[in-house]
């Protein structure tokens, strides 16, 4: 639901790495999402994070209340080829303000 104007200039990169750690005989897996980008990928990101913290969703009429505005970026188009899909939104819904259920926040 792309309600605003955005493009992603420059170069940006964005990849899942698998890490294991043996650690006392135990292997630890994990993941790291690794985002990398050129100054003028890492601003045109920026400025698209910063729209989207600044949108009124509530003046969109054609988003229905509850759900949350996003953009999706796709490799080969707005990232590179070696990309993933990212999907970048906004964790409030509209009019309630609820974050989705699967959400667990860090306090």
């Amino acid at each position: 639901m792309n309600k605003f104007k955005f493009e992603i200039k420059g170069h940006l990169d964005m990849i899942v790495v698998h890490n294991e750690d043996e650690n006392k005989g135990e292997i630890t897996k994990w993941q790291e999402i690794l985002i990398h980008g050129d100054p003028e990928g890492l601003k045109s990101l920026a400025n698209l994070l910063i729209q989207l913290a600044d949108l009124n969703q509530d003046t969109i009429n054609d988003l229905p209340i509850g759900a949350r505005e996003h953009v999706h970026l796709r490799p080969n188009l707005e990232l590179s080829k070696s990309s993933i899909e990212v999907i970048v939104g906004r964790l409030d819904a509209k009019r309630t303000g609820n974050f989705y259920p699967m959400y667990l926040s860090k306090d």
